[in-house]
């Protein structure tokens, strides 16, 4: 049966992320009519609540900084994390197209970025690792260049910056302002140029917030079109071919008809509590995950009806979390490099190496509980006085209090001496001051011989400079905190699986004409590792950006529409 189309453009695009906006700025770029369809009533995604890195080797900012990386140096590395997880050609695309999407997006539309000088790979230690890192950030926007409708819709990240905008390394000083001159200096200048720019009229963006504005500044100067509120509710097969996408708007279905395809990037379903219980591992919860709301996995039902095949579906960005009382989840990153601080089981035993890149400790969560006997769902976090006196810790600064609601509810934990800490959290007083016991052994050595903890530069990229190993203190001084630590995720990572150029494949391994993915709807190029900082929305912009370019050079838009 024919579809009577409400609407044509040449690409369709499901999500309004870094990939999905990464998409439709393509496609304006190649000449072709745009629209990105979002179900929520903000847009931005889980991109806007990020920190707004990509991860791209062998880019041209790498370059500028004197990196010295190569293509040759990049393929090692993946091949040393990621290994055969994922097809050689998927790999291979992502390390050719990712500088040209960095260079392109820089020399023709107003998204820009600079390089965190330091923030390493997650596994610099591995061939082809780097140290020095290969991250790059958003550089700050001003939101006043956005519209007024613009600016109301765009999602925000809500951090706890007290009105100061931070870039990635500014927080890195910022974390050790009670410890460092570094971190004094760059408190006094992100001070003043808060103050310059309250007198300026500026409204500052930095992070997923900088990133998002950019691209959606970029596309309304190209000409792309946005709806917001619009859920995608199916997709429209003809002769074989996905042509378009159901839409409710308005209270209204659409047939929105894609002339040259659809790209899905609707992100993943870290939102749907009967998906996670049905693919990931257990226990499991949405309270846990920092995703944006509106990730429900809503593209997979339909793309599943058309024989799309699912890969990774198991896993996900790993982020240990913190769920406050009443409040959004917070992804403790930095929190784990710090010193005086250890993660127990249910029996006060450490496990885990608490400063590993976030993805791996997750992982290790899992593991922990899946070999049965101590649970690690959910962990204690156990830190002394001296660590609430030196480090940001939760947002909050050295010394600052923790918020009533956490005290008076028993969300925080607090004891004058590690035995009653224990029986406050039900695990035996004995048991958790041996634990603390042997680490304050290993900090006083300054080295951890159980997990090896401040080994890897990537550990001792949060931690404490000022002594020989960052990351090992003992734990010493009451009173002592503990806070229940949850497997939280930024995103699930397993998805449709795709092909070199972002088109969905079926279980046969043959094509989907017309059906295009990218991001965390897709199953993940970096498999089941994490590289390093941004090797989510990395991936997302440059499989976003291929999508188009493969509908581009199949020549299968109008060049109008709407």
């Amino acid at each position: 049966m024919d579809t009577t189309w409400d609407h044509t453009y040449d690409v369709v695009v499901v999500g309004s992320g870094s990939a999905g906006l990464a998409a439709a700025l393509t496609a304006r770029l190649r000449g072709l009519t745009a629209l990105v369809v979002e179900k929520t009533d903000l847009y931005g995604g889980s991109t806007a609540l990020s920190g707004g890195a990509i991860w791209v080797p062998n880019n041209f900012h790498l370059d500028g900084a004197g990196l010295g990386d190569t293509p040759e140096k990049a393929r090692a590395y993946l091949d040393a994390t990621v290994g055969d997880r994922v097809s050689g050609d998927r790999k291979e695309a992502y390390l050719v197209h990712g500088p040209r999407m960095v260079r392109e997006f820089h020399d023709r539309t107003a998204v820009r970025f600079m390089y965190t000088p330091g923030y390493s790979d997650y596994y610099p230690e591995r061939l082809g690792g780097y140290p020095q890192g290969r991250s790059v950030e958003p550089r700050v926007f001003d939101l006043g260049r956005l519209g007024p409708e613009q600016r109301a819709t765009m999602r925000r990240a809500g951090l706890p910056t007290y009105g100061l905008t931070i870039t990635s390394k500014d927080f890195r000083q910022l974390n050790m302002v009670g410890r460092t001159w570094a971190g004094r200096r760059t408190a006094v200048r992100v001070g003043a140029r808060a103050a310059l720019d309250l007198l300026a009229r500026r409204q500052p963006l930095s992070l997923g917030e900088a990133l998002i504005a950019r691209m959606r500044y970029s596309l309304d100067r190209l000409g792309g079109e946005l709806w917001l509120s619009a859920p995608m509710t199916g997709l429209v097969e003809e002769d074989g071919r996905v042509a378009g996408v159901r839409v409710t708007r308005d209270g209204r279905e659409l047939a929105v008809r894609a002339t040259g395809g659809v790209v899905l990037a609707s992100g993943g379903f870290s939102h749907d509590q009967r998906l996670r219980e049905k693919y990931l591992p257990g226990p499991t919860s949405t309270e846990w995950s920092a995703a944006a709301e509106g990730q429900t996995g809503d593209a997979l039902e339909p793309a599943l009806a058309l024989g799309a095949a699912l890969d990774l579906m198991d896993r996900v960005w790993g982020a240990p979390t913190v769920v406050p009382p009443g409040e959004k989840p917070f992804f403790l990153v930095a929190d784990r490099g710090i010193p005086n601080m250890v993660i127990v089981d249910a029996e006060g035993n450490r496990y885990a190496n608490e400063a590993a890149p976030y993805h791996e400790f997750v992982d290790a969560m899992y593991a922990h509980e899946a070999r049965g006997g101590a649970g690690a769902v959910p962990s204690w976090l156990i830190l002394d006085a001296t660590a609430r006196s030196r480090y940001v810790f939760t947002g909050l600064f050295p010394g600052q209090a923790f918020p009533r609601p956490w005290r008076e509810s028993g969300f925080v934990k607090q004891a004058a001496t590690v035995e009653e800490l224990a029986r406050l959290i039900g695990v035996d007083p004995g048991r958790l001051r041996a634990t603390v016991d042997r680490f304050n052994g290993f900090a006083r050595a300054g080295r951890d011989e159980d997990f090896h903890r401040g080994d890897s530069v990537y550990d001792r990229y949060y931690g404490d400079p000022t002594l020989p190993n960052p990351n090992l203190a003992p734990l010493e001084k009451g009173p002592f905190h503990a806070i229940p630590v949850h497997p939280g995720d930024i995103g699930t990572k397993g998805g449709l699986l795709t092909d070199a150029t972002a088109r969905v494949l079926r279980e046969d391994g043959t094509v989907i004409p017309g059906l295009y993915a990218s991001g965390n709807v897709s199953s993940a190029v970096m498999g089941e590792t994490y590289p390093g900082p941004g090797a989510t929305i990395g991936p997302a912009m440059t499989f976003g950006r291929l999508a188009v370019d493969h509908i581009a050079q199949a020549g299968t838009g109008t060049g109008a529409g709407a």
